[in-house]
């Protein structure tokens, strides 16, 4: 942050006030431009060569992505001399490939795993025999059936928000996910239909999972 934003502050100066004094031939800014972008480009692959969290990968890609062609290069004082410039990428190609892949397959993870333990804590309040929540009046499992919305629908956003390609391959990975789910949340349920039915509130379950379904199409 502090990188980027003494790059674009110091930049627009050389832009404002400093250009004008050298010959035009000098092609000051450009010189600027490409050392304070060799410098940043230097440091952003430094850190994606090094060891990096989840949250940190996620970071360095917005950066890549968005922040740094998006914010900073498209920023009113400065779009129209760095369209001349034509400075490139922060990270060569095949490293920022790498970065999206590990980053990829981590979200996929997180939200498969996510699912995982949100069927197996639904699965334990069946087993509890538990009244299901109502929502709008209606009995519904708020912890199944909204949770796992969210949680692929939020790992989508946090994927788009770094591009729109890497949201739509995860968009892609995580509609594999779901009906991997469902299978399991089927078979558990018909499970519990099978051998539940004495319990005090097998009615009210069976029709928080059946209201359920409307939310999963």
């Amino acid at each position: 942050l502090h990188m980027g934003k003494t790059m674009k502050e110091d930049l627009t100066v050389v832009a404002k006030y400093i250009k004008q004094l050298y010959p035009p031939e000098f092609n000051v800014f450009s010189i600027y431009a490409e050392l304070y972008h060799n410098y940043f480009a230097s440091q952003a692959k430094k850190n994606a060569e090094s060891h990096l969290e989840d949250k940190d990968i996620y970071l360095l890609l917005s950066w890549v992505h968005n922040f740094y062609p998006k914010e900073m290069r498209k920023d009113h004082a400065l779009a129209m001399e760095l369209d001349k410039v034509k400075l490139g990428s922060l990270l060569p190609s095949s490293l920022s490939k790498e970065l999206e892949k590990k980053y990829l397959d981590s979200e996929e993870v997180i939200v498969k795993t996510s699912l995982s333990r949100c069927l197996d804590k639904e699965i334990q309040r069946w087993k509890e025999d538990k009244e299901p929540e109502k929502l709008n009046g209606h009995f519904q499992s708020e912890l199944l059936g909204i949770f796992v919305i969210q949680s692929i629908y939020s790992g989508q956003k946090r994927a788009e928000d770094i591009s729109k390609a890497m949201g739509e391959e995860l968009s892609r990975r995580l509609l594999k996910e779901l009906p991997a789910f469902l299978r399991s949340y089927r078979d558990a349920f018909e499970d519990y239909k099978e051998k539940s039915k004495k319990n005090r509130y097998y009615k009210p379950i069976l029709i928080a999972n059946i209201n359920n379904c409307w939310n999963f199409r």
